[in-house]
C-alpha cells in the first residue's frame, strides 16, 4: 500500500462514489480534503477479519476481492469494483471487521474514518443526512443478499433431509 501522490487526479472519481454524488460541491471538497487516497497492488490485503478500524473505503479505480476463512478455507463473497463501498459498518460499530478484503489488481481506494465522518456531520449536518442514508441504503443491500443467501442454503438443507430420510428408509429393510 502506498499513499497515492497526485490526489487531485481522483477528484472526479470521488464525486462519482454514490456515498458523495448527490452532496453539494463544498461539501464534497470536505470530504475529499480529509480522505486519503491510497493504491494497493495486485493481491494485498486492504483490510483483514478481525481488525478494529475506525475507516471505511471506496474503491475509486480497480476492483477488490471480499473473502472469508473458514474451515481453514477462504470463501469468496463478492468483488466490489468502481464507486462501491466497503468497511461502512465501521462507521457505526466499534467491532472487529467480518471479512477479508484484498485487492485484485492495481487498484485505488478513497479512506474516510469515522472522526472524518463526524466532522463532517457537524459542519454539513444537511448533506451528512445524504451520506447516512446512503451508507444505511448500501447496508440494507448486504444484508437482503446475506438474507438471500441464507434462504439459498437452507433450500437446500430441506433437500438433504428428503435424502437422509430416503436413506434411513433404506437401510432399515
Amino acid at each position: 500500500m502506498t499513499t497515492e501522490s497526485g490526489k487531485p487526479n481522483y477528484h472526479e472519481a470521488f464525486k462519482a462514489v454514490l456515498l458523495f454524488r448527490a452532496l453539494a460541491a463544498p461539501a464534497q471538497d470536505f470530504l475529499f480534503e480529509r480522505a486519503e487516497i491510497l493504491r494497493f497492488e495486485g493481491g494485498e490485503k486492504i483490510v483483514s477479519n478481525g481488525d478494529l478500524s475506525p475507516s471505511f473505503f471506496a474503491v475509486l479505480k480497480g476492483n477488490v476481492h471480499v473473502s472469508m476463512r473458514q474451515e481453514g478455507k477462504d470463501v469468496y463473497i463478492d468483488t466490489l469494483g468502481e464507486s462501491m463501498v466497503f468497511g461502512e459498518a465501521a462507521m457505526f460499530l466499534k467491532t472487529p471487521r467480518t471479512a477479508d478484503v484484498t485487492s485484485a489488481e492495481s487498484c485505488v481506494l478513497v479512506k474516510l474514518t469515522r472522526f472524518d465522518l463526524m466532522d463532517f456531520l457537524r459542519e454539513y449536518p444537511r448533506d451528512g443526512n445524504k451520506v447516512l442514508l446512503a451508507l444505511v441504503y448500501g447496508l440494507l443491500l448486504k444484508l437482503r443478499s446475506s438474507n438471500q443467501e441464507l434462504v439459498f442454503e437452507r433450500r437446500g438443507d430441506n433437500g438433504q433431509n428428503d435424502v437422509d430420510a430416503l436413506v434411513a428408509e433404506l437401510t432399515r429393510a
